[in-house]
């Protein structure tokens, strides 16, 4: 089995939704999550790098943004033919495209959750 370690931003609480959803459907515990605002953990980036976007490192090979979402929906079973689905050059490109829009928005989410 692959070692995956996905790095999330603990303070936003979309994010902390998102992971409490991943870590529910983590049912083998393949992934470690760590919370990159929290300071705990090693981080093989800089910090404001690992806030910014979704980071996962796959068996030493570091993914940012929509190929770090395929690694972690790859080590879940339900996720994972969205995961290697995501393999295909096309289908990551337009993934990766739909996440810098969400990207743009998330900041307007995170003031609305934060109410």
């Amino acid at each position: 089995m692959s070692v995956l370690e996905v790095w999330f931003d603990g303070d936003c609480p979309l994010c902390r939704r998102e992971i409490a959803v991943m870590r529910r459907l983590d049912r083998r515990g393949a992934i470690v999550f760590t919370d990159a605002a929290s300071g705990q953990g090693s981080c093989p980036l800089d910090r404001a790098d690992l806030l910014a976007r979704f980071h996962a490192r796959e068996d030493g090979t570091m993914f940012s943004g929509a190929a770090a979402f395929a690694a972690m929906w790859r080590a879940i079973p339900v996720l994972r033919p969205l995961g290697l689905a995501a393999r295909n050059r096309i289908v990551l490109a337009v993934l990766e495209r739909l996440y810098r829009v969400f990207l743009r928005v998330r900041p307007a989410l995170v003031r609305r959750l934060r109410r």
